[in-house]
């Protein structure tokens, strides 16, 4: 069982903060939780006892969580980065910063168990030339007025809606302007395969693949897609390449 990590968590909701460290806590990979109801009293805290990742949120009186995130950036040991809050509207700005993740309130418990295993992810990835951990492609999505950043490693597969596409993922679903066709040549390397006329999917996803007998099909985030007689062919090479690796 790998050393379990130490966490801070910064808001000014005294609810908020105990709801999240009675999650965090109750998982076995988290160690000690320090709790800081404001952005000031996080910066002491972390200048006493280095933590590996912080999860702050955006709206607090005095430093905000985006002030926060930016002091922290001058740390000789610089947390990861994880930004709890109640609206979608910093998305941009969390990433930008280097945020291993963007979470809505109220946090779901499986929902912050994928964000745990993705700060893992980052404190064993290898750093750049200049240091810096390699950012996770994001991809824009409208939502009424707001604009939202959702990475691509979370998409599960693309369904063609006309010149739109539709990206599907675990937390809903999100249409884009941009046809599948193009998407197919964009993120071919990312793993991404045609299986249908009207279908791509993200082969890391893929839970269940039949390719033999009527109707071949591939399962990905719970729901079955079927496969295209003329797609199977690509699709084995590509299901075989990767289970080769």
């Amino acid at each position: 069982m790998p050393t379990p990590i130490s966490v801070l968590i910064a808001d000014d909701e005294p609810p908020a903060l105990d709801e999240l460290g009675f999650l965090l806590g109750a998982d076995p990979r988290v160690g000690r939780v320090h709790r800081a109801p404001s952005g000031a009293e996080a910066v002491r805290i972390i200048a006493q006892h280095p933590v590996d990742v912080v999860f702050l949120d955006i709206h607090m009186p005095g430093l905000s969580g985006f002030d926060l995130a930016r002091a922290l950036g001058r740390f000789e040991r610089k947390p990861a980065l994880v930004f709890v809050t109640a609206d979608e509207d910093g998305a941009l700005e969390a990433f930008e910063l280097a945020a291993v993740d963007y979470l809505l309130k109220p946090v779901r418990a499986e929902r912050l168990e994928r964000s745990l295993t993705r700060v893992l992810e980052s404190l064993h990835t290898p750093t750049t030339q200049t240091g810096s951990i390699p950012r996770p492609e994001m991809v824009p999505v409208t939502l009424g007025t707001t604009t939202r950043m959702i990475r691509r490693d979370d998409i599960r597969y693309v369904q063609a809606h006309g010149d739109y596409a539709r990206l599907h993922t675990d937390d809903g679903s999100y249409l884009v302007r941009i046809p599948l066709s193009e998407l197919e040549h964009r993120w071919r390397e990312a793993g991404f395969v045609r299986i249908h006329r009207s279908y791509l999917v993200a082969l890391a996803h893929v839970t269940r693949a039949r390719l033999t007998g009527d109707g071949p099909s591939v399962t990905s985030g719970g729901a079955e897609l079927p496969v295209s007689r003329r797609c199977l062919p690509s699709l084995r090479e590509s299901l075989g390449a990767g289970l080769s690796r």
